[in-house]
Order: C-alpha cells, then structure tokens, then sequence
C-alpha cells in the first residue's frame, strides 16, 4: 500500500472574532514522538486556552489520537484527525493552539476555527509519495544485459546499483504492483537466464 509521508511540517494561523488560532505540525514516527511535540507546544505556548492535537503515526494501521483539551466535544481534535485522515499524510501531528479572544464561537464556528487552521498549515507542508517497493537482485550475462536494461528503463524502474564482474547483478526496486508482469518480461525476455532473487519488501 502506497503513503504519503510528512517529510517537514509547518505552521498556519488565522483570527476568528479575536480568538487567535495556530497550527503547528511535525513529523512523527512513534507515539512518543508525537506526545513529546504536543507537550514542546503545551509549553512554548503555557499561556493559551486551549493545545488541542490530532497525530496519525505508521502506514497500514495507522495509530490513531486527539485531544479537544477543554473545548466542547467534537469540535476540535477529531475534526482535525478527519482533515489528517483525508489528506492522506501518515506519520504527522498537529497542534492547534487557541488564544481565546473573549467571544464564543459555537460548536459550528470552533469546528471551522480549527479545521480552517490545520488546513492552511497542512497545505504549507512537504509530502512525499511512499511506494511499497520490492527490492531485486538480477544476474545476467553481458550479452543479456542490454535486454533488461531496455525493459528497466521502458518500465521507468530504478536501478540502485550495478556490478561489473563474471556476470552483470543489477539491484532494483520495483514497485509491487508491477513486480510480477516485470520480472516475467525479464525472464521471458532471457530465456529464463536471468537469476532472479527476490527480497523483502520496503517502503521508499
């Protein structure tokens, strides 16, 4: 299963009816990272309302966790955990910090206040696309190697390392969905002389 991971964070704010919102993400890769960030925010900004998170952390099952911190039920963390799960970014947790300005907003308007925050940090972000990879190795003759390098790069397959000895071993990284149809090309293509050792699977 393909991810998207968070590779950098960002911050987003905006003023609702003087109340001051700010979104602060991070990267994450255990729940203790997570609480560790929430708990660098609770103290950078002591003096606020209200630190209400959201963090998702791992690919396949992602743990899961909110917090509304004080403010009415539904109205802050889990509509921020929705936004998080929506955009598809694993491994990320977000702070949003209120200032309250005097004037309640409402469960409508704090669910906006809060969603409209994370949403502008969240744009300001860096991604990047996570490909369940099969790393493989593939030994061939000189006289076959032109045959599979043609097929790799047709494929638009990675090649991550070649070795020039006796024979030609290529190390490449096929994504899974097309592992199968690929390495039957290779091996039709070579008349099965291509050596094809499989390993285990990564995300990259």
């Amino acid at each position: 299963m393909d991810y998207i991971k968070l590779i950098e964070g960002a911050e987003g704010e905006i003023v609702e009816k003087k109340s001051r919102f700010i979104a602060q993400i991070a990267p994450v890769e255990t729940e203790e990272e997570a609480y560790a960030f929430i708990e660098k925010i609770k103290k950078k900004h002591y003096d606020a309302r209200h630190n209400c998170f959201a963090f998702s952390v791992g690919a396949e099952m992602p743990l899961l966790r909110f917090s509304d911190d004080g403010e009415p039920q539904g109205t802050a963390g889990k509509p921020m955990l929705e936004l998080i799960q929506n955009s598809g970014i694993h491994d990320i947790c977000v702070v949003v910090t209120r200032y309250f300005g005097g004037t309640l907003l409402g469960t409508g308007g704090l669910v906006r206040a809060y969603t409209q925050t994370t949403k502008e940090a969240l744009e300001a972000c860096t991604t990047k696309l996570m490909q369940q990879l099969l790393p493989v190795l593939i030994r061939t003759n000189y006289t076959d190697m032109g045959k599979i390098q043609y097929i790799l790069n047709t494929r638009q397959v990675a090649i991550i390392n070649t070795e020039f000895a006796e024979d030609v071993v290529f190390t490449v990284h096929i994504p899974v969905g097309d592992a199968k149809a690929i390495l039957k090309e290779i091996t039709d293509a070579t008349n099965a002389r291509a050596q094809i050792e499989e390993q285990d699977e990564i995300f990259g």
